[in-house]
């Protein structure tokens, strides 16, 4: 890519809704320009894969025109089954001599034909134990899947010039915001409507990641299926109302809790197998976000269970935000939902 000072749109494209975020660099600091979101019908997406892109594309489009933003240049991410990501050990070589085999090496790695697939690697070092071995971050993913996003943003009038994968959009987010601390082992976990993202980090590196494929969507359905309500009634209960229809508050509570614990649940085993692989190794905090990353009940249930301190991300902690044009409440509140389009804002073309 073209190194270019243009300014760059973040925009995430989730199974509940599109997140838009604009920044502005000046002297090293990024100053919020832009936020926004748009709701998406149930089904628009699912299982990260696009069933409707013209409403994709008229979100898109009605965020941009409603917020007269004229960058056309674009940073999106894609994650779910269609991206593998492997922490993997090869012999000690440049990275020029790894751009030319690394296709014969991920080979090993990946479940689909190496031709189906954009590769791309990330060397971390020298491997601690073996000097001679190095550690490689390989991405994978599925050309018709990262295409059908791409077009969503041609199609909108865009161009698409950084596609990440989420949970590294988070990472760099992270990074502005609070910093890695070198040999500090934190887990960074996205919950998000439809799927769940871990990422544990050693200092600035990930050594960990897996998606599961489930999330906030959980609380709704569960709702839905042992109360007979809506799915708008269900949305209204998952944010705090109590008084829907004749419904007893304590059979709310239940199904609320039962589900949490489930979403629990899934986050502890992908923590837990982190821990057996690196016995040596302790997470020493977690940080929450995504949309569910808001519910005090989620917050409690995950602190109680894992016994570590859980501390939800404000993806604008050290943003300049001008309080004369944004809410610094309603930013706190809707912080968590736009980690990742906060991550991507922040690229570089």
């Amino acid at each position: 890519m073209f190194a270019s000072k243009k300014d760059i749109v973040g925009i995430d494209i989730g199974t509940s809704a599109v997140k838009l975020v604009r920044l502005r660099e000046a002297r090293g600091t990024f100053h919020l320009q832009n936020i926004g979101i748009m709701p998406l019908e149930p089904e628009t997406i699912i299982d990260n894969a696009i069933m409707d892109s013209p409403a994709i594309v008229s979100a898109i489009q009605n965020m941009l025109e409603s917020m007269k933003i004229k960058t056309r240049q674009v940073a999106t991410s894609v994650s779910g089954h269609s991206v593998i990501i492997r922490k993997i050990n090869l012999p000690m070589m440049t990275e020029s001599e790894l751009e030319s085999s690394i296709q014969w090496e991920a080979e090993q790695y990946i479940p689909f034909d190496v031709s189906e697939v954009n590769i791309d690697f990330h060397i971390l070092g020298p491997d601690s134990k073996d000097p001679s071995q190095m550690s490689v971050i390989l991405v994978a993913a599925k050309k018709d899947f990262v295409n059908d996003y791409s077009a969503v943003f041609t199609d909108a009038g865009l161009t698409p010039v950084v596609m990440d994968v989420d949970c590294f959009a988070v990472e760099n987010m992270f990074d502005y915001n609070y910093g890695f601390v070198e040999g500090e082992i934190v887990a960074l976990i996205d919950l998000g409507a439809s799927a769940t993202s871990v990422n544990v980090m050693r200092g600035s590196n990930s050594v960990f990641t897996r998606d599961i494929q489930t999330g906030g969507n959980l609380l709704s359905q569960e709702l839905q299926k042992r109360l007979g309500v809506s799915g708008e009634d269900a949305e209204r209960i998952k944010l705090g109302e109590r008084h829907v229809g004749d419904l007893d508050a304590d059979a709310i509570e239940d199904v609320l809790n039962n589900a949490t614990e489930n979403l629990v649940q899934e986050v502890q085993r992908s923590l837990d197998f982190f821990s057996a692989t690196s016995s040596e190794e302790k997470i020493s905090k977690v940080y929450l976000t995504g949309g569910v990353a808001a519910s005090e009940r989620m917050h409690k249930t995950l602190s109680a269970r894992l016994g570590i301190d859980v501390e939800r991300i404000d993806p604008f902690r050290n943003i300049a935000v001008n309080e004369k044009q944004f809410d610094r409440e309603y930013l706190n509140a809707i912080g968590p939902m736009f980690s990742v389009a906060a991550g991507l804002a922040m690229r570089k073309v």
